[in-house]
């Protein structure tokens, strides 16, 4: 479709997620144990990830608490995984901000059938089936204008990868053999084949 000649209309829709990357993250609750919790709002800029979290989770009671955390990053094929997180929620009793039949989960790996795994700078654990893991620590967390959210500056401390989706002998993710599970309007994708690449890129390929 040649978009160059078709006009555009102005739209209200109700959410924002043109397409982000899906992550987990593990947070640590009060008394010890983990709290793992989806979220689509995410990016990178250098060795700091920048977190868009609802004031009223779990995860962002803890990161006030406690700042250490892991940014999981599922591949496409876990999609069924994080939807069983999604209607779950660490706070007990349930917050009314949280969507209809959204209920409490004390054990979400469990629920979720993902494993933890040891962190080695960070006491919150990895989750084992992530072929990208992120060890970090919430530098600055703020609210946003609305009080509704709050954002997280994130300092990654350790990064893990899966050897699969590493150039061999390089410290690079190979980016035709790492895919993300991307956040399209509610709906899971993962990527198509590759278009072309920066000029920038420290891992070219014969045109």
């Amino acid at each position: 479709m040649n978009t160059a000649t078709i006009g555009h209309i102005a739209i209200e829709p109700s959410i924002l997620y043109f397409g982000t990357p899906v992550v987990l993250l593990t947070t640590q609750n009060p008394d010890g144990s983990t709290n793992l919790a989806p979220m689509s709002s995410a990016w990178a800029l250098g060795r700091t990830v920048v977190l868009g979290l609802g004031a009223d989770g779990q995860t962002a009671r803890n990161l006030a608490a406690r700042p250490e955390l892991v940014i999981n990053l599922p591949a496409p094929h876990l999609w069924p995984q994080v939807e069983r997180l999604a209607p779950l929620t660490g706070r007990d009793p349930v917050p009314d901000t949280k969507a209809a039949g959204c209920r409490f989960e004390a054990d979400k790996f469990g629920a979720a059938g993902l494993r933890p795994e040891p962190s080695e700078t960070v006491r919150p654990p990895r989750v084992a089936e992530c072929p990208l893991q992120l060890e970090a620590v919430a530098a600055q967390i703020r609210t946003n204008e609305s009080d509704d959210f709050v954002i997280v500056e994130a300092v990654v401390r350790k990064v893990h990868a899966d050897p699969r989706i590493v150039v061999p002998g390089t410290q690079h993710v190979d980016p035709a053999a790492w895919s993300p599970l991307v956040y399209n309007f509610r709906h899971y994708f993962g990527l198509g084949p590759e278009l072309g690449h920066s000029y920038r890129t420290q891992t070219p390929r014969p045109a």
